[in-house]
């Protein structure tokens, strides 16, 4: 049985520092669509001869979730406080499990900030459950080489599995509670059906173009559709030639607490975040730049 949809959520332009962005969640009164906590969706064109230092998120501070960039344009350099470099271009993924604190950049690469060119990402939060949110941090690269594809029987749909397993295929990223993330190319007339655990809540995100979602309703760009638990399984017909993402979850259901880049379960645990950043418990980022 197909789950029905619940309700769609059209995107709204947010200010993140200078930055405009795509924000599908938290919009709406919806604080969470549970474990995921935001999506952002980035879209822009650099118009080169830009050093890489005056672009994009300079170091900050996480703790207690994960927070996930899928590359679909460009390239992103990531660098953190564990000592990691890492560039991850377009059809990849960089999946950080903040844990118990560290601190990390997000950039344009310097090819890209001095030659320009197409830039686009989408970063999505997930909580993670409260006996595990004090691990140690770890980053997961994944490039587009390395993740796993599926084909839809007519040919016209193209998923790659970022996290999680469906349809004969399991995605390499180590998760911190049951998820099932994928991303898609679907092409005029294309379709798929995509099986998800019927506990799991569910939302689809459209990059752009338009499709039809479960035979009833049209979706178009930039659109959050979130769907009910009242069925296994998801379908869509692309109506153009449209980019999607899939998050699917189990949900956490626990207490939230969060001030910026902090996700806990209680404010007393916020504050012990702000003072362990604040006494260089989540380690130090300097970057280094060859220009």
């Amino acid at each position: 049985m197909k789950r029905s949809i619940h309700k769609i959520i059209p995107a709204q332009k947010v200010n993140m520092g200078g930055i405009i962005l795509d924000q599908s969640l938290p919009v709406n009164g919806v604080e969470q669509i549970d474990p995921f906590l935001l999506l952002h969706h980035w879209a822009s064109k650099l118009p080169g001869g830009e050093s890489e230092k005056d672009l994009g998120v300079g170091p900050h501070p996480h703790r207690g979730f994960s927070p996930v960039t899928l590359i679909f344009k460009g390239a992103v350099h990531h660098r953190d406080s564990l000592g990691t470099k890492s560039i991850i271009e377009a059809g990849g993924a960089q999946w950080m499990n903040s844990g118990r604190g560290i601190v990390h950049s997000e950039r344009p690469p310097k090819e890209l900030a001095e030659a320009g060119g197409d830039f686009e990402l989408i970063q999505f939060w997930a909580n993670t459950p409260a006996n595990r949110k004090l691990e140690p941090a770890k980053y997961q690269p994944l490039t587009a080489e390395k993740t796993p594809s599926i084909t839809s029987e007519d040919g016209k749909v193209k998923a790659g599995v970022v996290a999680g397993e469906t349809l004969g295929k399991t995605g390499p990223i180590e998760l911190m509670t049951p998820m099932l993330i994928m991303r898609f190319e679907i092409g005029l007339g294309g379709k798929m059906d995509v099986p998800i655990p019927k506990n799991f809540n569910a939302v689809l995100y459209l990059l752009d173009g338009k499709a039809e979602i479960n035979g009833e309703r049209h979706a178009g760009g930039k659109d959050l559709v979130w769907f009910k638990n009242d069925g296994e399984s998801i379908s869509f017909e692309g109506l153009e030639e449209t980019r999607a993402i899939l998050l699917a979850g189990e949900p956490i259901n626990e207490p939230l607490a969060t001030y910026g880049p902090f996700v806990m379960n209680n404010q007393t645990q916020i504050m012990e975040a702000l003072r362990d950043y604040q006494m260089g418990k989540m380690g130090v980022l300097i970057e280094e730049f060859d220009s």
